[in-house]
């Protein structure tokens, strides 16, 4: 299933690193951006969710919740959060379904190897539910500005 921009966003239901249970459906009214990143602790992910971390208040002054999404495990969202101050919430999706359910668990291909993971992409999605961008050629160093416009 490919994700357009006006598609109503898939719901999903999972936990965060502490365990508490977030279910999207329960952020609509509020707008929420969705970050999908491979993997905790890796050089452009961390990048990314830093330069998310550093502009964080301007996300807070327009009323917009972030989530960051990675299929790395529970203790490793917590070392990734307190290592970088992240003050947002990471999302655990270890068996993929959010990513599969959102469309970014794809053939990846790294120095000629061929395997599933995650391909970095943002979803803004508005307080009716719907996805108002969708962010695929990510700029990690100034991904805050994509996203805030």
């Amino acid at each position: 299933m490919t994700l357009k921009i006006g598609d109503s966003a898939p719901d999903f239901k999972t936990i965060d690193q502490n365990s508490k249970t977030v279910k999207l459906s329960d952020y609509k009214g509020q707008k929420v951006v969705i970050y999908f990143y491979p993997k905790d602790n890796t050089p452009t992910c961390t990048v990314q969710s830093c330069n998310i971390r550093d502009n964080y208040q301007s996300f807070l002054d327009k009323g917009i919740k972030v989530f960051g999404i990675s299929t790395s495990g529970h203790k490793a969202h917590q070392n990734f959060i307190k290592k970088f101050d992240l003050p947002f919430d990471l999302l655990l999706d270890t068996e993929h379904a959010i990513t599969e359910l959102y469309g970014v668990w794809q053939e990846k291909k790294t120095f000629g190897k061929t395997y599933m993971g995650t391909v970095r992409t943002t979803f803004i999605i508005g307080e009716d539910g719907n996805i108002e961008n969708i962010i695929s050629d990510v700029k990690s160093k100034d991904h805050s500005s994509q996203i805030l416009g």
